[in-house]
């Protein structure tokens, strides 16, 4: 199994400008890959078209061959920067978490998710702790495929540390395939089998 993106173009709704163009990847599943760029070379909205969240004006995403799904649960799931803009501020957390599945106590300890969490809302909770809800509650029997958009940018570094060490875990014991998409060439060596440059695949764009 493998995503693969072929020759996506996307461009600001109404405008003329081109945030994509012409961009293909191939990952395979259990691999891990980092997307690497400065800020605004569309790493955030090639993130959201190979997970489903956005539709290209051209181009294709295949899971296993198959059209993405854009609706319903997604085997490839997006992990985003800002985990409070993630997550309902009306609804406690233990809702939150099981909007899609409900995961088992031992998954809950091994992302450091504590029960009295539960019955918190999201302002009540750091950075830290709301990123491993929003982790947990995408890694359901039907993830293939993790796609983490800047996840411990706005965290201090031990939490950082956390983050990533609990990634990599879950994503070598299930078997997932990840796309790291980072400014930070460091974290890429650091996390990651290999690197694209996204201004390198993106060279076609005006």
């Amino acid at each position: 199994m493998r995503l693969e993106a072929h020759h996506l173009d996307f461009r600001y709704p109404k405008t003329d400008k081109w945030i994509l163009k012409d961009v293909s990847l191939t990952v395979g599943a259990g691999e891990r890959l980092a997307l690497v760029g400065p800020s605004g070379s569309g790493k955030s909205t090639l993130s959201a078209l190979l997970s489903g969240c956005l539709a290209a004006d051209a181009g294709t995403v295949l899971w296993d061959g198959k059209p993405l799904p854009v609706k319903g649960y997604c085997p490839v799931q997006l992990i985003r920067q800002h985990p409070e803009l993630s997550v309902n501020p009306r609804r406690k957390m233990g809702k939150i978490l099981c909007e899609s599945w409900t995961p088992d106590k031992a998954l809950l300890e091994k992302m450091g998710i504590e029960e009295r969490w539960m019955t918190r809302w999201p302002a009540e909770l750091s950075g830290g702790e709301l990123q491993r809800f929003c982790i947990a509650r995408v890694l359901g029997p039907r993830t293939k495929f993790l796609i983490c958009d800047e996840i411990s940018t706005m965290l201090d570094v031990i939490t950082q540390a956390q983050i990533w060490r609990l990634i990599l875990d879950v994503t070598v014991q299930n078997g997932l395939g990840l796309i790291v998409v980072t400014h930070n060439p460091a974290l890429a060596k650091r996390v990651c089998d290999r690197a694209i440059d996204l201004t390198d695949i993106n060279a076609a764009r005006p």
